[in-house]
């Protein structure tokens, strides 16, 4: 056989491999165009979904629940971004599945059994994320940021300069008065901020668990640097909440516990693998890892 018999055999299935995966591509985008097309049908729906918790806040404060837009363009564009998000939340099963039938069939089936769950609790776990960021995170969020700009004119006018008590009212006809008049762009983009930093938070258990599966990290190495851990997600608590004490402590509550359920987690894959190389003769049944 000739050096270019070779090299043509050699690249025949390089040439499928790239057929097959432009197939797959294809028909990603193909899904992802549909599914945001769709979803512009019910843009504006979705845009008074995630902006229900403001909503709720300006009503419990006896305001108008109402945005606005300072350009003729801005909402059309914010819909279209809420199609792209949604679209694409859509779409991502059928992203998953031909991601999935491209990769399965080098993988063997052990290790085909041991993904697959992972790309089904992905999503599960990011949608629990984004709800707890919408029901809980965001309204206590909006509630801060509006109540804040309130907060300090009030005292303002309750402590005069000398260390006496002003009169409100008459302060109130005097001093300037501040109104919120929420920007449709502004209060879109701090709703999705929190939901995707939520939604990725709670793919910790998957990241540790993978992992772990890869033997990178062990159960006891997630437990012995706990402490650090601790200020981490208090780090990040500090950076994507607003400096609200409660919603802070929430956040970290909730993050600290999910890096508790890996260390379960991250235990129970190496139990797995220790049975199945005592099964295989490659350690004893008093060795361990």
């Amino acid at each position: 056989m000739s050096a270019e018999d070779q090299i043509e055999d050699s690249s025949a299935p390089l040439i499928e491999h790239l057929a097959e995966l432009r197939t797959r591509l294809i028909r990603s985008v193909l899904a992802f165009v549909v599914a945001m097309v769709a979803c512009f049908t019910v843009a504006d729906p979705i845009l008074n979904f995630i902006s229900t918790p403001l909503a709720e806040v300006l009503r419990s404060r006896g305001e108008d629940a109402r945005l606005i837009f300072t350009a003729p363009q801005e909402k059309f564009f914010v819909l279209i971004r809420i199609s792209i998000v949604m679209g694409f939340a859509v779409s991502f099963p059928v992203i998953a599945h031909q991601l999935w039938r491209f990769v399965a069939p080098g993988l063997y089936r052990s290790e085909q059994s041991a993904i697959l769950p992972f790309l089904i609790a992905s999503p599960v776990l990011f949608l629990m994320g984004a709800s707890f960021a919408h029901y809980v995170v965001t309204p206590l969020a909006m509630n801060f940021f509006i109540g804040f700009s309130d907060a300090i004119p009030a005292l303002a006018n309750l402590i005069a300069g000398d260390g006496t008590f002003s009169n409100p009212d008459a302060a109130a006809n005097t001093e300037l008065q501040t109104v919120f008049l929420g920007s449709v762009r502004e209060s879109l983009d701090l709703a999705l901020k929190f939901i995707f930093a939520f939604g990725l938070c709670f793919q910790l258990p998957v990241l540790l668990t993978l992992l772990g599966k890869a033997g990178l990290v062990t159960a006891e190495g997630l437990g012995n640097v706990r402490k650090y851990a601790v200020v981490g997600i208090l780090t990040l608590a500090a950076l994507v909440t607003p400096p609200d004490v409660i919603t802070q402590v929430i956040l970290f509550v909730v993050v600290y516990g999910l890096y508790e359920i890996s260390i379960w987690l991250v235990r129970m894959v190496e139990r797995q693998r220790l049975r199945r190389l005592r099964a295989e003769g490659i350690l004893d049944e008093d060795e361990e890892l």
